[in-house]
């Protein structure tokens, strides 16, 4: 009895009589006032390693810097760029803002909506602004969302992947950035009024609202209808920035009617500038939106309209070559793993480059065709003697002629 008298804290010297509480460790003991005197600290050092309401892993840069970060991986698009920096620039700035009794101005969110031809690069530019900021990110498939209560998906579930690739760290998705891929997929299918509802158009445009304006929402971790039983995680998504991209196929006729339509009568300029027929994406405005079946609500919410342009020959030859991670610079490092030298002529990019262009693949036509001409020679050289490998235009034409591929020119 008197040997547990003696015991005291390791850290401070009180006897276990003066503490409420003394817990025992290997060799030494600690009391409840220095447990609380630890816990203080620890919270002072978290508080410490936020700058507003940003974690100091959030590398947040200026408007140019984002840019120029972007310019290393992705070609072209310098609109785009702009605007996707100033936009992320912005609501990462409206994290770190203190309110203050005086000035009770309070900025609000600039979600981005990204129109574009497939294979542009839309979902590519928001994982690099991801990527450098260094932000949970998530892309999430508008076409599998459903009204609450049908089959499909709710769309509670977008913060579901967003919690995944936080680590299910709440506070750290609540400042991340989500990509809603195939949103004109979820337009409305007709103004008129349908006994029918709209359960995968404008049903979920509407049940988007609430997640794009910012409150605060139950969602499930694992998926809510596969596991009824799970506890709800509360995920506030106002600081969630939302980048929504789809392809709006059909648009452009409706941007040509309301071109047209501007250029006859008393207000058409004779001075006015010639219309680009080959891009009438780079003309659109959010009543083109709204004609191709987005709702008014959602549009706003949505206030920054930036468009892809479509790739052109010169570009994608670029983006062969040039960024950081390009296609080319991929395959000489996976052939450099077999110690094998890899090296491509001009003539054969040039042609690789021609039959993206012919069958309207985009940027992701150019892998598909690249692993068409080199898959052989991925299957045979790690086997071979030869660590040499060099790809002619000849060589490029023979293995494409001999591939499905062909088929294609006839489908286009």
């Amino acid at each position: 009895m008197s040997k547990e008298e003696n015991l005291e804290c390791s850290f401070c010297g009180r006897k276990k009589s003066e503490t409420n509480l003394l817990i025992a460790g290997i060799d030494a003991h600690i009391c409840d006032k220095c447990i609380e005197q630890a816990n203080g600290i620890l919270d002072e050092e978290v508080a410490e390693t936020k700058v507003g309401g940003l974690s100091k892993d959030v590398m947040l840069k200026k408007p140019k810097e984002i840019k120029a970060f972007l310019d290393q991986y992705i070609i072209g698009q310098s609109e785009t760029k702009i605007s996707m920096s100033v936009a992320v620039y912005n609501h990462y700035k409206r994290l770190l803002q203190k309110m203050d009794e005086e000035d009770d101005v309070e900025i609000e969110k600039s979600n981005i909506i990204l129109v574009g031809e497939t294979g542009t690069g839309k979902t590519l530019i928001a994982r690099t602004i991801a990527k450098m900021l260094n932000v949970p990110f998530s892309i999430v498939d508008a076409t599998v969302l459903t009204q609450a209560g049908y089959v499909g998906e709710d769309v509670e579930s977008i913060l579901s992947r967003l919690l995944q690739a936080a680590d299910y760290d709440v506070e750290k998705a609540e400042r991340g950035i989500v990509f809603i891929d195939e949103i004109d997929k979820i337009a409305r299918k007709g103004d008129n009024p349908s006994i029918t509802r709209d359960v995968s158009g404008e049903g979920v445009q509407q049940a988007l609202l609430k997640l794009l304006e910012g409150s605060v929402v139950n969602v499930a971790p694992k998926g809510g209808r596969k596991h009824p039983d799970q506890k709800f995680i509360e995920v506030n998504t106002k600081n969630i920035l939302f980048i929504a991209g789809g392809a709006f196929s059909g648009i452009d006729r409706i941007i040509s009617k309301r071109l047209n339509m501007q250029a006859v009568g008393y207000s058409a300029s004779v001075a006015e500038d010639k219309i680009d027929e080959e891009n009438l994406l780079q003309y659109i405005i959010p009543s083109d939106l709204k004609a191709f079946g987005l709702i008014p609500e959602i549009i706003g919410r949505l206030p920054v309209l930036s468009y892809m342009n479509p790739l052109d020959a010169e570009t994608l030859r670029a983006i062969l070559t040039v960024p950081k991670n390009s296609i080319i610079k991929q395959y000489t490092k996976l052939f450099g793993m077999d110690d094998i030298s890899f090296t491509i002529a001009d003539e054969a990019l040039d042609y690789i480059v021609g039959k993206a262009v012919e069958y309207k693949l985009g940027a992701r036509g150019l892998r598909s065709l690249c692993e068409a001409i080199f898959t052989d020679a991925m299957f045979e050289l790690p086997s071979s003697d030869d660590k040499e490998f060099t790809v002619t235009k000849e060589y490029a034409e023979n293995k494409l002629t001999k591939t499905a591929l062909k088929k294609m020119s006839v489908a286009s």
